[in-house]
């Protein structure tokens, strides 16, 4: 077999396509980069070339915004909030998405309609309702029992959080689930599994990059989220996550605008989602082809 030879217009084709991935990898990278390097140059520095390279390393602003911007608490609160709103979002979105792409039932199809009607849903636009909500909810509460529960509670936030990305999350998996023959399923109902059990432990695993995809796309989105978790935890000395404690690190030292300590929050919010990234790289990249390679 004789390999044929691009033409002209193909490896035109090719060279832009290059140029572009380089151009667009150079305008994510440097940012990033600059980032880091800001993080441990001291506040003098940035009153010259901000583009000069750092004279030391300052790790000093670590330290500061880790105390004085109470960066550390807000870390906490950011891990405690993404790790059960995972938990609550995989606990309800698994079965779910498993029922309504491998079994037939009455109200199955209206099911599936509204989960799809909730992916054009955008939250920014239903905060203020929720937050009323709980407001009003918080207000009966504090009559009859003398305290709150909706508003300034962590878990709240993880519930709501979880609540937003249900949708996009069931039609993902369930868009997997779809395209795994029913022959394991039928063989695991031979030897005697029941369905619970076949969920559990003969199509979970299968389904692994997809959840894996499913799981990480969601962490990116707790992570970094600001509007709800800035609406619901108001309390100025009460729980918030990092992206509302970066306001914060302005406000350091009597509102002196300390440079180096806001890079360093930076730095703290982007590490977790760098590290996670890397760790899960190989099974993102199979969870976002597998599903097109079956069927």
């Amino acid at each position: 077999m004789v390999d044929r030879k691009p033409t002209g217009g193909e490896a035109a084709a090719k060279a832009v396509m290059y140029v572009a991935l380089i151009v667009l990898t150079v305008l994510i990278v440097i940012p990033v980069a600059w980032v880091f390097m800001a993080s441990i140059k001291q506040n003098s520095e940035f009153y010259g070339n901000p583009w000069a390279l750092p004279q030391g390393v300052h790790i000093q602003n670590f330290v500061d915004a880790w105390t004085k911007a109470r960066m550390g608490d807000y870390f906490m609160t950011s891990i405690i909030v993404t790790a059960v709103a995972l938990a609550i979002l995989l606990v309800v979105a698994l079965p779910a998405a498993y029922v309504l792409s491998r079994y037939k039932f009455i109200g199955s199809k209206a099911l599936n309609t509204g989960f799809m009607a909730g992916l054009f849903i955008n939250v920014n636009y239903i905060v203020v309702p929720i937050f009323l909500m709980f407001v009003t909810a918080d207000k009966f509460l504090k009559e009859v029992f003398g305290a709150g529960f909706f508003l300034n509670n962590p878990f709240v936030v993880s519930l709501v959080l979880a609540s937003t990305t249900l949708p996009f999350t069931i039609y993902l998996l369930s868009g997997y689930f779809a395209t795994l023959p029913k022959d394991y399923e039928e063989a695991a109902y031979v030897d005697g599994a029941g369905y619970f059990t076949t969920m559990v432990r003969i199509i979970m695993p299968m389904a692994k990059p997809s959840i894996v995809t499913v799981i990480l796309f969601n962490f990116l989105s707790y992570w970094n989220e600001y509007i709800i978790s800035m609406t619901m935890l108001s309390e100025p000395d009460g729980a918030r996550t990092l992206p509302v404690g970066l306001l914060n690190l302005m406000k350091a030292q009597n509102a002196k605008a300390e440079y180096g300590q806001m890079y360093a929050g930076l730095v703290m919010v982007m590490v977790p989602t760098l590290i996670l990234y890397i760790c899960v790289q190989k099974k993102l990249t199979q969870g976002m082809t597998l599903g097109g390679l079956k069927g």
